[in-house]
């Protein structure tokens, strides 16, 4: 990956071209939950650090109420303490030799439906496809080569990558930005409304996917551009807008 421009610079895109129709050659995609099946994984994992830590009583639903969350937001969202808490900054340590263990071997198993396919045929038909992530940014490339698709993307940006990771946006403004595409001409595809809410914030649409974190109504209520059910129809509505 080529050295990230000043987030200044990212966040001042240039007018895009006025040619009628608008076209879409950039794509971002979110990782848990949209493009590999990792949220039960991941409240595993959480449960098990805690556990670890001699930490008790924090439940399932509450550790994934925080997914799509930077790591140690998260965990300080759980604990009650400052992100830069030492028994935060701990957990986020045991979390992520926990994750190589437990999660990093099974990604390719967890690879949603349709995704290996569908990222092809994107790029077949010219499109550039990027990850914005939550994720550490070493994390995510670990989980995108254990899964045997990181090849397809030509830049993966982490919490860690950013001042202000999602919903702000960031992350999106970051890739277009690097990858030479106004936001205007971008779309961002996610489980959560942290996404949606990105994809506002940069001046993207957004294709909202039903089937990881966020229900139908949370996700309805961030106003996406689209609501699909499947990564298939996540293609199908990509190909749809060229």
């Amino acid at each position: 990956m080529t050295q990230s421009p000043d987030i200044t610079e990212a966040a001042q895109p240039p007018a895009a071209p006025d040619t009628g129709a608008v076209m879409t050659r950039l794509v971002l995609f979110d990782l848990d939950g949209t493009l590999i099946d990792t949220p039960n994984a991941i409240v595993t994992t959480f449960t098990d650090t805690f556990a670890s830590l001699g930490i008790h009583g924090i439940t399932a639903d509450a550790i994934r109420s925080t997914i799509g969350r930077p790591l140690a937001e998260a965990f300080a969202y759980l604990m009650g303490l400052p992100s830069t808490a030492d028994p935060v900054e701990a957990a986020v340590a045991r979390y992520q030799v926990l994750y190589r263990e437990q999660i990093v071997p099974q990604a390719r198993t967890l690879l949603y439906p349709g995704v290996v396919e569908g990222l092809a045929r994107l790029r077949a038909n010219g499109m550039t496809l990027a990850v914005a992530t939550s994720k550490f940014t070493a994390s995510a490339d670990v989980l995108l080569v254990a899964a045997g698709i990181r090849d397809d993307f030509a830049m993966v940006v982490g919490a860690d990558a950013v001042t202000q990771p999602k919903p702000a946006p960031e992350s999106g403004l970051l890739i277009a930005a690097e990858l030479g595409h106004h936001p205007s001409r971008a779309i961002m595809v996610g489980d959560t409304t942290h996404d949606v809410f990105m994809a506002h914030n940069a001046g993207m649409r957004s294709i909202a996917v039903t089937y990881g974190i966020h229900s139908p109504a949370q996700l309805e209520a961030a106003e996406p551009t689209w609501t699909v059910e499947t990564f298939p129809a996540v293609v199908d509505h990509l190909l749809g807008t060229l």
